[in-house]
C-alpha cells in the first residue's frame, strides 16, 4: 500500500520502531493532539490496521462457533467484540465485530491480518462463509465522540454506515468486570469509520488530526487492552480483564471455552494488569516489553513486563503492565528500561483475587452444623 496522505500533515512524525508502524505517530506536539481528540475535536489515521469481511448466511452462528463472544443475534450496525481463543484458553488473536446484515468485517491489527485469514479458511469446512482481506480497500479513521463527524466519508454496506463502536464502556451481557470501583472505560467512547482508502486524503486535508502517540496514551487511562500490545503466547482474557467486553460466559461451547469456565468458576489467572504512574523526573519512558520488578529481600526480582506506555495530558508518565498474580497491591515497583530503573506506583486493575473467590459465594458443606 502507498504511503498514508496523513503524512502530508505539516509536523507528521513516525517514531522508529513504533507498534503503530505506517501511520503517523505524532504531528510535533502528542499532548494538545490529545485533548483535541479526548474533545472529539480530532481523528487518527489507523489505515494501517486490518479490515476483514466474512460474508454468507452462516457467518455469524460459524463466528459464534469459534470465538468468545455471543455473535449469533448481532443486529445490523451493532457493534461487537471478540477473541479468537486457542484450545487452552490463550488469545490468538482479537477483533472488532460490526454487522450490516449481509457481512461481518472483523477490525483486527495489523499483524494478524494475513494468519487470521488463513485460520478462518481452514475453520470453515463445508459452511456458507466467505473470507477476504479488504484492507487494500478500506481504511480505519479512530475518533472520541458522541457523534460521527458529517465531513467523514464513512462507507456503507447495505445502506448501513460502517463504523465500529467500542462496547469498552460497560460490561457487555454475559461479560463479568474484575475491576473495583469506578471504571475510567466508563468514558471510553471510542468509535472507528471505515473510509474507502481513495477518501483518506479527503479526511486528512479536512480534519485536525491526532497521532497514534495520543490514542494510545488515552486508551491507557481507560484501562482498555489491545492485542498487538498487552497480549503474548500466554495470556488469558481474565488477566487483562477482557471479559468486560469480548467474553460470554454463558453461551455454548467454542475453542477455550473450558479454561475460560475453569478460571473464572474455580481459579485465578495467574497474572494480572495493573496501570502504573511512573516517576518522569528523568524524562525516561519504559518501551514495550520492559521488565517491571518488585523488591524482595533486598533485591530486584522480575515480575512482569510493560505492555504499553505512554505520556497522559493530565496524568503524566503512565503504563500498562502484566504482573504476576502474588504481586501485593502495595509492593514497592520500578521498571528496568535498559539498566535504568524507573520508580512504579501500581493502581490495581485485576484484583489478585479474580476469579474463584470474586462475586462466587461459600456454599456450607451438606451435614456442616452452624455455629452461632
Amino acid at each position: 500500500m502507498t504511503a498514508s496522505p496523513f503524512f502530508g500533515i505539516a509536523g507528521a512524525v513516525e517514531v522508529p520502531g513504533a507498534i503503530d508502524a505506517g501511520v503517523p505517530s505524532h504531528y510535533g506536539n502528542p499532548n494538545i493532539e490529545q485533548r483535541r481528540l479526548a474533545g472529539g475535536a480530532a481523528v487518527v489515521d489507523l489505515s494501517n490496521r486490518g479490515v476483514l469481511s466474512v460474508t454468507g448466511p452462516d457467518r455469524l452462528t460459524w463466528l459464534n462457533s469459534i470465538t468468545s463472544a455471543e455473535l449469533r443475534f448481532v443486529q445490523p450496525g451493532e457493534s461487537s467484540e471478540t477473541l479468537f481463543l486457542d484450545p487452552q484458553g490463550h488469545i490468538e488473536y482479537a477483533a472488532g465485530v460490526l454487522d450490516d446484515g449481509e457481512t461481518t468485517w472483523l477490525l483486527v491489527d495489523p499483524q494478524a491480518v494475513e494468519p487470521l485469514v488463513a485460520w478462518l479458511n481452514r475453520m470453515k469446512f463445508m459452511l456458507r462463509v466467505e473470507i477476504a482481506d479488504r484492507t487494500p480497500e478500506f481504511a480505519r479513521i479512530g475518533f472520541l465522540a458522541d457523534e460521527v463527524p458529517a465531513t467523514i466519508p464513512v462507507a456503507s454496506g447495505s445502506g448501513i454506515p460502517l463504523v465500529w463502536r467500542d462496547p469498552w464502556a460497560s460490561v457487555v451481557a454475559g461479560g463479568h468486570q474484575y475491576a473495583n470501583g469506578q471504571h475510567p472505560g466508563a468514558d471510553w467512547n471510542w468509535k472507528e469509520a471505515l473510509v474507502a482508502r481513495t477518501a483518506l486524503g479527503d479526511v486528512a486535508s479536512t480534519h485536525p488530526a491526532a497521532g497514534t502517540l495520543a490514542a494510545e496514551a488515552l486508551r491507557v487511562a481507560a484501562w482498555r487492552p489491545r492485542f498487538a500490545t498487552e497480549v503474548d503466547e500466554k495470556t488469558i482474557p481474565h488477566e487483562l480483564d477482557w471479559l468486560r467486553s469480548a467474553v460470554h460466559l454463558a453461551k455454548g461451547c467454542y475453542r477455550g471455552q473450558e479454561t475460560v469456565a475453569k478460571v473464572h468458576n474455580l481459579g485465578h489467572p495467574p497474572r494480572r494488569l495493573v496501570m502504573l504512574h511512573l516517576d518522569g523526573s528523568d524524562s525516561v519512558l519504559p518501551t514495550h516489553g520492559a521488565p517491571v520488578r518488585a523488591e524482595r529481600a533486598g533485591e530486584q526480582v522480575d515480575v512482569g513486563r510493560i505492555t504499553t506506555a505512554a505520556i497522559h495530558h493530565e496524568l503524566g508518565p503512565i503504563a500498562l503492565a502484566v504482573i504476576k498474580r502474588s504481586v501485593k497491591p502495595d509492593a514497592v515497583l520500578s521498571v528496568d528500561e535498559d539498566g535504568q530503573l524507573i520508580a512504579a506506583a501500581q493502581q490495581v486493575i485485576v484484583p489478585a483475587d479474580a476469579g474463584a473467590v470474586a462475586d462466587v459465594p461459600r456454599l456450607p458443606r451438606l451435614g456442616a452444623v452452624r455455629r452461632p
